[in-house]
This record gives structure tokens, C-alpha cells and sequence, in this order.
């Protein structure tokens, strides 16, 4: 099988991508939100968050498109070391699944950001924390963005993981012993089902060989019957 050993460029974005997506998440989370709490004036501790989002995501969209391109490119290009290499698909859909989760926690995210921006400068405790004097409204989204703050950074850092055990996947041992383990068991499958055949038709032998045993005890003992009755005839 004929596979592409180089694909630099396609893995520059998927690398580069997911590296800003995680890490600008993780540092708004900790960084912007944090100091931004620090503010003395609750009511600007809002806003300066908001506006520091604001400035980032135009450069996070284009990290996450990055990181987008540069995944399908190279699950089209490594498509048949997929098909071939047993392992590398199951890892495949839990990579495209902790992907779609990211996109759909940081969109959601951003959606309450925007929510937030609108709000004005309602005073608050911290950025995801509410006070008592803040509309219910705005608590309602502070509240959800504080577990989802934390979401994506998770859901991002586990692709990082997942990124890497992949990596590991490509080595020349993994790729020849996953070849042969899918090999395997496919050239099992005729195998098993011989033997499964065989096994069945033992039972069958067995069945059939009770069935002529018994018959063969009723032959005997109508033979026997049958001597009988002629010997009492004489």
C-alpha cells in the first residue's frame, strides 16, 4: 500500500490551530477573566472581560478553521492507513467526536459572550460569578459560562491527547503491527466460522448416531421378539 510520508503543511494548521485554540482558551479562562475580576469598579469588570474576548476571537476563528483544514486534509490523505491499520478508525471517531464537542462549546461560549457585551455595565461579582445586584438575566449567563469557561480548554486539551497517541499510531512498528492485526482478523473470520460449521456439524453427527443407536436397539429387540414366538410355535 502506497502512503504520502510527508504532509507538513497539512499538519502545521491542524497542529498550529488546536495549539491557540486550546491555549487562548485556557488563558482567557484563567487570564483575562481573572484579572478582569480584580477591577475595583464592579461595574467595569464586565465590560474590560468582554472587550479582551472581543479582540480574541477573530484570531481564535481563524486558529479553529486552521485546525479544521488541516484535519480533514490529513484524514483524507491517511485514509488508507485507516482503512488498513486496525485501531487508527476507532481513534479517528473519537478525535472527530471531542472535535465537534469544541465546536459546539465554544460557540455556544461565544454566543453568551455576545449576551454579556450587550448587558452594559451591570455590576458584578466576577466575570462568571454574579452579585446580588446583577440583572437575572446576565447572572443566567454568567452561571453557564463559568463550567463551559473550563469545557473547552478540557475538550481541546483531550484533542491534544488524542492528537499525540495518533502520532504514536504512525510509527513504522505500530502501522506494521496494526496491518497485521487487521489482517489477521480478517483471515480469522474464515476460520472461525469453519470451525463453527464443524462444531455444528458434530451435533448433527451426534444426533444422528443417538437416532441409530436406538434404532438399532428396537431392531434387535423386534428380532428377538420374533424368535421368540417362533420358537414357541414348535
Amino acid at each position: 500500500m502506497q502512503m504520502s510520508e510527508r504532509h507538513t503543511a497539512l499538519r502545521s494548521m491542524h497542529d498550529l490551530g488546536l495549539a491557540a485554540w486550546f491555549g487562548g482558551s485556557l488563558m482567557g479562562a484563567l487570564g483575562v477573566n481573572g484579572a478582569a475580576g480584580k477591577i475595583n469598579d464592579s461595574t467595569q469588570r464586565l465590560p474590560v472581560a468582554s472587550a479582551g474576548w472581543a479582540r480574541w476571537t477573530p484570531v481564535n476563528a481563524a486558529a479553529i478553521g486552521a485546525h479544521l483544514a488541516g484535519s480533514v486534509g490529513e484524514l483524507v490523505t491517511e485514509s488508507p492507513r485507516v482503512a488498513a491499520q486496525s485501531g487508527v478508525a476507532k481513534t479517528s471517531t473519537l478525535k472527530t467526536a471531542l472535535t465537534i464537542g469544541a465546536l459546539a462549546v465554544t460557540g455556544y461560549s461565544r454566543l453568551l459572550g455576545m449576551r454579556l457585551e450587550k448587558a452594559g455595565n451591570p455590576p458584578v461579582e466576577g466575570i462568571t460569578e454574579p452579585s446580588y445586584q446583577t440583572p437575572a438575566n446576565v447572572a443566567s449567563c454568567q452561571r453557564q459560562m463559568k463550567a463551559l469557561q473550563w469545557a473547552v480548554p478540557a475538550l481541546t486539551g483531550a484533542l491534544v491527547v488524542v492528537t499525540a497517541y495518533m502520532s504514536e499510531q504512525q510509527k513504522a512498528g505500530q502501522v506494521f503491527r496494526g496491518m497485521l492485526g487487521r489482517a489477521g482478523g480478517v483471515l480469522a473470520a474464515p476460520t472461525a466460522m469453519g470451525v463453527i460449521a464443524a462444531m455444528g456439524a458434530g451435533k448433527r453427527n451426534r444426533r444422528m448416531g443417538k437416532r441409530s443407536t436406538k434404532m438399532g436397539k428396537q431392531s434387535t429387540g423386534m428380532g428377538a421378539g420374533k424368535r421368540n414366538m417362533a420358537m414357541s410355535g414348535r
